[in-house]
């Protein structure tokens, strides 16, 4: 467990600011409760609900670029030079010469209304497809958040019960060993031991308390790390209502993997980004057809040199057509762009297959750990049970007369040291049990 508190140490320092935004609170949380607290608490899936949004409003501006286009203009000029033109002296009976004309007068004003409306256009048609993709595939990143938080929050919650374990362990040990410190005490006023069986009794003594403030500052950190994990400000108080046997470490079969991939979050991401790739080269080849868009236009002109009297005698123009827009030669760039997506599409198809033999690869890489691991915690206490049995008929033995303090010392380092490890390979257990509900896809948010 000491490896994990850089990690930890680190994770709280990010924590901090993140958390300020939280309000202190007291709570007391399952690991389930834990967990739901953080998918509506932490930032990361915050902000993957943000997204969500975002792609929808995406959706929604997509669907807006096929509908009616009505726009308003207005303009006023004020010609401080009317423009001049130059026409021919024979219009005016003086041939040879150019005679300078004004045209125009100084005030001009107009007001108008344009509409379009698209008809036809294959990029848009794709597109909204794609937009629509789009929004799932957000979808799918936030539940793949979902997923990565609730993890994250189990990890942080089991660490917080070996934590709560081992202590329980060093309680034990506490209360035994003062025990036989002071009945070793006793011995030595009557005489029947010497004082160094005092000695090495009181080492291990302050060892052991030693030892459990330590854990007591790991715990600490544990819970932060789990609060932070949860989107929970560092200043609540936090308790945990769960227990480490609570938790089901039965044996889990080896199951076959041909299909589990299709399980996972990351796989199904990954599909949609080929659906992408797809409409993306439906988009391109949409590029070579044409376009065809109806509008219309209505307005307004108003003509006078007299500002007072600009806006007394009106001039209206209406329009209506069509425009067919046919793409004949852009320079090879629609040619290579559609090339491009379909080299995409292909790494998109590799990308998926090396993915599903990755997934594979890491489930029985975790069912093979897990069984390991499981194998290993028995093995663990097991041998913490025996440790325990022979320090117990050491001590007999030392109370009759017939073993050493020397043995007794070195049957409570036997147990701590027992007990470590079983701490250890309960904590890798744990873990081993999330990373292989991971692997199997077993967790769906």
């Amino acid at each position: 467990m000491k490896h994990q508190v850089l990690i930890i140490l680190f994770c709280i320092s990010m924590a901090i600011p993140t958390m300020a935004q939280q309000k202190d609170t007291t709570a007391s949380f399952s690991l389930q409760d834990a967990i739901t607290y953080a998918q509506k608490h932490h930032f990361s899936i915050l902000n993957a609900q943000i997204d969500e949004e975002i792609a929808k409003n995406t959706v929604k501006q997509t669907i807006g670029i096929g509908l009616p286009q009505l726009s308003g203009n207005a303009t006023f000029q004020d010609f401080l030079k009317i423009p001049t033109s130059l026409l021919p002296g024979e219009v005016f009976g003086e041939p040879g010469k150019q005679i300078p004309v004004q045209f125009g007068v100084k005030y001009n004003s107009s007001v108008g209304l344009e509409l379009s409306q698209l008809l036809f256009d294959g990029t848009y048609l794709v597109g909204l497809k794609a937009s629509r993709t789009y929004k799932e595939l957000s979808v799918k990143n936030s539940s793949r958040t979902r997923i990565e938080t609730a993890v994250a929050v189990t990890k942080a919650y089991y660490a917080v019960l070996v934590s709560n374990e081992q202590l329980s362990l060093l309680d034990a040990n506490l209360d035994r060993l003062k025990k036989s410190l002071n009945d070793t005490k006793e011995l030595l006023k009557n005489g029947f031991v010497e004082k160094i069986d005092v000695d090495r009794l009181s080492v291990l003594n302050n060892n052991l308390i030693t030892e459990k403030q330590n854990v007591i500052r790991l715990l600490a950190l544990n819970v932060n790390l789990l609060k932070f994990q949860m989107g929970m400000s560092i200043g609540s108080e936090l308790t945990l209502t769960d227990k480490i046997t609570d938790i089901g470490l039965e044996k889990t079969p080896i199951l076959s993997t041909d299909t589990v991939h299709v399980k996972r979050i990351e796989y199904s991401l990954l599909q949609t980004q080929k659906k992408l790739n797809e409409l993306d080269i439906k988009r391109y080849k949409s590029q070579f057809l044409p376009s065809l868009v109806a509008f219309g236009s209505t307005s307004s002109s108003f003509q006078d040199n007299s500002f007072s009297n600009l806006y007394n005698q009106r001039f209206p123009s209406t329009v209506i057509g069509l425009k067919l827009s046919v793409p004949i030669i852009s320079g090879g760039q629609r040619i290579y762009q559609l090339r491009n997506a379909k080299l995409a599409a292909v790494k998109t198809q590799n990308e998926l297959y090396n993915l599903e033999n990755a997934i594979n690869l890491e489930i029985n890489q975790a069912q093979t750990i897990y069984l390991n691991g499981q194998q290993s915690l028995e093995n663990q206490k097991r041998n913490m049970d025996l440790a325990k049995e022979v320090l117990r008929v050491t001590k007999v033995k030392y109370e009759q007369g017939f073993g050493s303090s020397i043995e007794v010392t070195t049957a409570e380092t036997s147990l701590k040291e027992a007990q470590n490890n079983y701490i250890t390979a309960l904590y890798d257990m744990l873990i081993n049990k999330v990373n292989l509900d991971k692997a199997l896809g077993n967790i769906i948010y």
